[in-house]
């Protein structure tokens, strides 16, 4: 029996000289559904919260709360790209569960732009704590020989994020295919729940390491201005 590779995608159709695989129609069905799933959620705010504003806001404060405490900083300006990033991964996850959907996560492609997310944040941030001059100054500490491992260590990190993701998130889906193929329909539910919850697990560390990667940032910069 011949097996795909899991680094080919299938094209479903094209945009001019542009194809559109599958998953991105994934991810943008995805984003769609987030996108109404918010306006109807927030529409009706109000004083005295119903059930699921009540059950929204302790998401909200719970995110919040790990930003405090991991980046040491104010939530509020990290809150939307940080949470976005988490509810993402996690639906994309999660969406392996629905019967002929592959979970966007599990192509590399999507993995990487979501890395080069992080990437861009980190290097924004950075900046707008000090400015271009004294975020360009934290690459040479501790000292100037330093400067190429610190630049090798910032896309290193984008790599890292990308690969972890697109690995767990792969085996994952191999893993219930195999035993689905074997075991036929009852004997994986068990294995659903797993993936469950190893993709809560999995969009948990990536949002985590976003946040450490940004802290880490705005640390350093801090930091440097500080000292001069």
């Amino acid at each position: 029996m011949k097996i795909a590779s899991p680094l080919i995608t299938h094209t479903l159709f094209t945009l001019g000289p542009v194809p559109i695989t599958t998953p991105v129609v994934t991810t943008w069905a995805i984003m769609a559904v987030l996108t109404l799933g918010a306006w109807a959620a927030t529409r009706r705010l109000a004083l005295r919260p119903s059930r699921l504003q009540a059950g929204l806001e302790v998401i909200v404060d719970m995110i919040s709360g790990q930003i405090r405490e991991t980046m040491d900083a104010p939530p509020a300006p990290y809150l939307p790209l940080i949470g976005t990033l988490f509810i993402f991964v996690l639906v994309a996850n999660w969406s392996s569960l629905i019967p002929g959907v592959e979970p966007p996560t599990a192509a590399l492609e999507t993995d990487a732009a979501l890395a080069l997310i992080v990437f861009g944040a980190t290097i924004f941030f950075g900046v707008r704590a000090v400015g271009p001059g004294h975020y360009l100054l934290t690459f040479a500490q501790p000292s100037l020989f330093m400067v190429p491992l610190n630049v090798v260590e910032l896309f290193t990190r984008s790599f890292s994020l990308t690969v972890r993701l697109f690995g767990n998130v792969m085996s994952g889906v191999f893993m219930i295919g195999i035993v689905l193929s074997l075991a036929g329909l009852l004997v994986p539910i068990p294995l659903m729940a797993l993936e469950l919850l190893t993709g809560a697990v999995q969009a948990y560390i990536f949002g985590a390491l976003a946040m450490v990667f940004i802290g880490s940032a705005i640390g350093e910069a801090s930091q440097r201005e500080a000292k001069t």
